[in-house]
């Protein structure tokens, strides 16, 4: 693996820890309120570091995918699976959220995605890191270098079911290992198909972009509609297809 992708790897990983450290810092310089808002705070920072860090290392990597894969997809064509890759991925997270419903016994919704609501709800600018920065480091991470590093050496299926077990690992809710390697076989496939990672990058950004519009600005009438069903079944079903799971 090339030396820039080590010290991408080395920064994706001191972002997730660094609140360990960050969240203390803030407390004593007291700045935020509550614990929630150093959270965010530290949340943005860190995120908003670590892109421009990652970015700044990946600045001549073009070459090197074509390499890996070959040439692109038209830009028409990739369009195409960019759009069509948001409803592939809704698709993908519905399949496998009713079978750990009706198969596995697994409750509806995620605490993960609940807590980041909550936080939003405290700091809204929290969104440009759950819309924008998160999901496109996750598709380098876990897309690009992860998937692409495996890729190169075997195949498909090993590569995206390898990565995929990482990247829904890392979303701390073992009980969603399905409904979240799914998604990550789904963005592998959109990676692959098209050897462009803007594409698996825009149908991730827009699929957490949708699930947060749902679950804040329409969050009343969410629960206006759930208190109309009669049956934990169902509620269940329609949690999964509206809610949505932050991936």
């Amino acid at each position: 693996m090339r030396a820039r992708y080590w010290f991408i790897l080395l920064t994706y990983v001191l972002m997730q820890l660094s609140g360990i450290v960050g969240i203390g810092i803030l407390d004593r310089l007291h700045i935020g309120e509550t614990m929630t808002e150093r959270f965010s705070y530290w949340t943005i920072f860190s995120f908003t570091l670590a892109f421009i860090i990652i970015l700044f290392l990946l600045r001549n990597d073009r070459k090197d995918e074509r390499t890996l894969l070959g040439e692109p997809s038209s830009a028409a064509a990739s369009i195409g699976w960019a759009i069509g890759g948001v409803f592939l991925a809704i698709f993908a997270q519905t399949f496998a959220a009713n079978i750990e419903i009706n198969v596995f016994g697994v409750e509806a919704g995620s605490e993960n995605t609940e807590m980041i609501v909550n936080v939003i709800k405290v700091t809204p600018l929290v969104i440009i890191v759950t819309s924008i920065f998160g999901p496109i480091l996750e598709e380098i991470i876990f897309r690009k270098i992860l998937f692409g590093v495996i890729y190169s050496k075997t195949n498909f299926i090993i590569a995206a079911l390898i990565s995929s077990l990482f990247f829904a690992l890392l979303h701390g809710e073992p009980q969603h290992l399905l409904l979240y390697a799914s998604m990550g076989f789904t963005f592998a496939f959109l990676y692959v198909k098209t050897k462009r990672i803007i594409v698996p990058i825009f149908a991730h950004v827009a699929m957490n972009t949708m699930v947060v519009i749902i679950q804040t600005v329409f969050a009343d009438d969410i629960e206006k509609m759930m208190n109309r069903y009669e049956g934990m079944q169902l509620e269940q079903q329609v949690q999964v297809i509206i809610g949505g799971f932050l991936t």
